[in-house]
């Protein structure tokens, strides 16, 4: 690796210790927003059973997380880009450590669900600025394929670790604890920042468009509690139909705003590409299908074959591992040389696999080899999937729309999630609920939860197809669909490898 020195902001360089030791700070930030969703997960049951949460309404402890993240993850990226990625990064880890000390104490389930959503809005104001600063300050291409390998390790081994150390939590001290632990690690990070970290500043030119922000978060809100909805109330009825047709008003009312504002929040030419929407519908597809599978298995495994939360985290510790071998091992190996098609497609139908699995389950299955091998595929697909869909959705890109296009690609992965959890809960509740068979509570759980993968297998399945038929980059010949008009007429950079050239050219 060739270890150059990178450009500091106002020209002079950052050693080689001092960006190892950024990337290290940067990959614990993000490492604590992934670890915080994996080890709620494991701990939804606990925290259901003392708070008295309806099985209606239990998503919403993770929804309502993933809801505020991914919607207000294009405001955090704008943002940064005005006020400077450290002083955001900073701002968004202390408010992460009030929103934890808030969840941990919350008395019952709106208060949980108001610090999940807190937790949520501060999250989707620090993502953006570890990402950006990690581009900023690693420049030369091959030091950077080597961060962003270490940076996806670091994120995995956190989803891992999140298991094992939510069932380890929650058996010994309780569920509080999983959120109070965040409180230590975002501290550290607060306290990194202000050593570790150059400062870029922000560009008081770029302006926030609020309108954007209130219509783009408000389709997403209306979307996913309509979703919720369902499982009570039926999917004819008012409380249903209202929000989800709220929600085509307001994205459409967003759509027609950014095209015509000065200062959108999400340029259209951002979307208007097809290679990069075919990569931002990967990226959701794989928040869809394998968030929603953790919410599934979690109970699966606590209700119905009666598990602890400690064997629960370690079950499902083997869907990481997978996941890790095919983000950070085989997909950047094979990137170079294959198209992202042909890794995309192949990674969403390994989902799709694990997935049809899953539907096979009955009251009497055990953990092997049925969910373990279900587990694999899911795991692999995702990290094979998920690797070259960030390169194709950051390649070729505007220097202008570098940052809204990273926050893009995070906010795909969260609303994914939201919509996964949401639409599945959804789903496994209502055929929970119209269960008529003699197998008693156990058979109608498990009912409901095999139904609701086959949906979401099928889901993914022609999301597969659409992908392959959308994104259509060869490593060696750059993107097809270059030097073409971009959306306001104006002529869009050809590809380069991700790293490539100076930061002002692509991400």
């Amino acid at each position: 690796m060739v270890d150059e020195p990178a450009l500091e902001p106002n020209g002079g360089l950052v050693s080689p210790a001092a960006r190892r030791r950024s990337l290290l700070l940067i990959s614990l930030a993000t490492l604590m927003v992934v670890m915080d969703t994996a080890i709620v997960s494991v701990a939804l049951p606990s925290a259901q059973r003392e708070l008295g949460i309806s099985d209606a309404t239990r998503q919403w402890v993770l929804t309502a997380y993933t809801l505020a993240y991914g919607g207000l993850l294009l405001l955090g990226g704008r943002l940064a880009d005005r006020l400077g990625h450290r002083r955001t990064l900073l701002v968004g880890a202390i408010g992460f450590v009030c929103a934890s000390a808030l969840s941990g104490a919350a008395a019952n389930g709106p208060m949980l669900f108001a610090g999940r959503a807190l937790q949520g809005a501060f999250g989707a104001l620090l993502t953006p600025s570890t990402r950006s600063l990690l581009v900023l300050i690693f420049r030369e291409p091959r030091e950077r394929a080597w961060a962003l390998g270490v940076f996806t390790a670091m994120l995995i081994g956190g989803a891992v670790f999140g298991f094992i150390l939510s069932g380890v939590i929650t058996d010994l001290l309780s569920w509080r604890w999983t959120l109070y632990v965040n409180v230590p690690v975002a501290a550290l990070v607060a306290i990194g920042v202000l050593r570790v970290l150059p400062d870029f500043p922000g560009d008081r030119s770029v302006r926030i468009d609020v309108p954007g922000v209130v219509l783009g978060t408000g389709a997403m809100v209306a979307l996913v509690y309509g979703l919720s909805q369902a499982a009570s109330s039926g999917w004819g009825s008012g409380a249903v139909i209202v929000p989800l047709v709220l929600c085509a008003v307001l994205l459409v009312g967003f759509l027609w705003l950014e095209s015509w504002v000065a200062s959108p929040l999400l340029p259209l030419r951002v979307l208007a590409d097809r290679n990069r929407a075919g990569a931002f519908v990967a990226l959701g597809l794989n928040s869809f299908c394998n968030f929603g599978m953790l919410l599934v298995l979690t109970y699966e495994l606590q209700i119905v074959l009666r598990a602890s939360p400690l064997p629960t985290g370690l079950a499902l510790v083997p869907w990481a591992i997978a996941n890790a071998i095919g983000a950070a091992v085989l997909g950047p190996r094979l990137m170079p040389r294959l198209p992202a098609r042909r890794l995309l497609t192949p990674g969403l139908l390994s989902c799709s696999v694990g997935l049809v699995l899953l539907s096979q389950m009955g009251p009497t299955t055990g953990y092997a080899p049925l969910i373990l091998v279900a587990e694999l595929f899911l795991g692999f697909g995702a990290g094979l999937n998920g690797t070259p869909a960030i390169n194709a959705a950051l390649s070729g890109v505007a220097a202008a729309d570098t940052g809204v296009t990273s926050a893009m690609s995070s906010t795909s992965n969260q609303i994914g999630a939201s919509l996964g959890s949401a639409a599945l809960s959804t789903i496994a509740a209502g055929a929970t609920a119209s269960y008529a068979g003699s197998g008693g509570a156990s058979a109608a759980i498990v009912h409901g939860f095999t139904t609701a993968t086959a949906v979401s297998a099928l889901v993914v399945f022609v999301g597969a197809l659409v992908v392959g038929a959308m994104v259509d980059i060869d490593p060696t010949a750059g993107r097809t669909s270059s030097n073409r008009r971009g959306s306001h007429g104006h002529r869009e950079e050809p590809a380069r490898p991700l790293g490539s050239g100076t930061s002002d050219s692509c991400v």
